[in-house]
């Protein structure tokens, strides 16, 4: 997900994509553990998503005080 898309988002939509990623994330660490995971790369990807949603989530907690 693109930079300027979340940025638009508001804070309880930020929260449950957030809350998506996670879940997302704890199956490609099941399946990744069962050795069923084709594509390694995806969790380099959901990990880096998910830095970006909680940076904007501070960014804007920095914003509003």
């Amino acid at each position: 997900m693109k930079t300027n898309d979340l940025r638009k988002m508001g804070e309880a939509e930020l929260q449950t994509e957030l809350q998506g990623m996670l879940r997302e994330q704890f199956n490609l660490r099941m399946q990744q553990a069962t050795n069923q995971l084709s594509d390694n790369s995806q969790m380099k990807k959901v990990r880096h998503n998910i830095a970006r949603v909680k940076t904007i989530m501070n960014e804007m907690k920095g914003a509003a005080s």
